[in-house]
């Protein structure tokens, strides 16, 4: 959206002033004010479009610092609202005084100060971003906070395992056991009795006769 130049405001109402009202003199006090000094302030009209050009003028500076907010049409228009002021003080009569030299004037710093502040924002845009060797130091991140170590718990005693039962002794096989008799010569041998040796026995009639 183009920007409407605010200056064209006062330099309008002067226009229309001096061409649909001739009888209207700029010169002439319209307000009387007393000060606290006594003097008596009159204001005139002159006065009061020079006050609105310089108000105005603050608007379209606060405008242009704005990021974004001029674009090139609005510093041409102006540049146009300038041109056609500084016209009528040259060429018209009407426009040959002091008050219209100044609205032209303001009109003038509108346009350089867009001018200054586009450039500016351009210059800020093209700039490097500071390398982040070079940054300003980092804020000291703050410590995190430590939880509290958890007490430890007792470890549950463990009950006692019950006794194994002592091995049993290995048995000794038949044989080795048999071994040990045959060769043991302080063991019995055992004797076998004979019927014919037995005192009043009978032979047996299946043993032989000597």
């Amino acid at each position: 959206m183009v920007g409407f130049p605010l200056l064209l405001v006062p330099l309008a109402v002067y226009n229309i002033i001096a061409f649909l009202m001739p009888g209207v003199s700029f010169a002439d006090p319209l307000i009387r004010l007393t000060l606290l000094s006594g003097e008596v302030w009159q204001i005139t009209l002159s006065d009061m479009l020079l006050a609105a050009g310089v108000l105005l003028l603050l608007l379209e500076v606060i405008k242009g610092a704005r990021p974004g907010a001029k674009y090139l049409t609005d510093h041409l228009l102006s540049l146009i609202v300038f041109g056609a002021a500084a016209a009528e003080f040259v060429l018209w009569p009407k426009f040959g005084n002091s008050t219209y030299c100044l609205l032209a004037l303001l009109a003038l710093v509108d346009f350089i100060s867009g001018i200054a502040l586009r450039t500016r924002r351009r210059a800020v845009v093209a700039a490097p971003a500071p390398s982040v060797g070079k940054s300003q130091p980092e804020a000291p991140q703050p410590a995190p906070a430590v939880a509290p170590a958890p007490r430890p718990e007792p470890a549950p005693v463990a009950a006692p395992a019950p006794a194994a039962p002592p091995p049993a002794a290995p048995v000794p096989p038949a044989t080795s056991v048999a071994e040990s008799v045959l060769l043991d010569p302080s063991a019995p041998k055992p004797t076998v009795a004979s019927p014919d040796l037995q005192p009043g026995g009978q032979p047996s009639p299946d043993t032989p006769q000597r």
